[in-house]
């Protein structure tokens, strides 16, 4: 399994972006995933120096979805779709293999040999 997390500008008061933007690339991710995670209410800060050598930051909030493979060209493209939705140079997106351990979401199903074994 894949976690898929992309970070998104966090809304504000000046921005161009609209809350509809988040709304539709919520839909999109929730039609192509059939689950998604948006964590809106608490943004993070992001810091970094920039290629001037001067610091810089910006407030983010991610999105995050669960599959099965991660299809880089697609979400290549689809970064940048959210690019030019949400008007940035380019949208941080990053993959990491993990491991669920609901048998239900992980669709691996349980057995007695397995829960026994996790007893032990």
């Amino acid at each position: 399994m894949v976690l898929v997390q992309i970070l998104l500008p966090a809304p504000v008061a000046a921005s161009p972006v609209s809350a509809e933007d988040y709304t539709r690339t919520r839909a999109e991710l929730l039609e192509a995933f059939s689950g998604v995670t948006a964590y809106l209410r608490s943004p993070g800060q992001g810091n970094w120096i920039g290629p001037s050598g001067q610091a810089d930051q910006d407030t983010v909030v991610m999105v995050e979805v669960v599959t099965t493979i991660f299809d880089r060209p697609w979400w290549r493209a689809y970064s940048q779709v959210l690019s030019r939705r949400f008007h940035q140079t380019s949208i941080h997106v990053r993959a990491i293999d993990i491991e669920l351990l609901d048998p239900i979401a992980s669709g691996a199903g349980g057995s007695e040999a397995s829960a026994t074994q996790a007893q032990q």
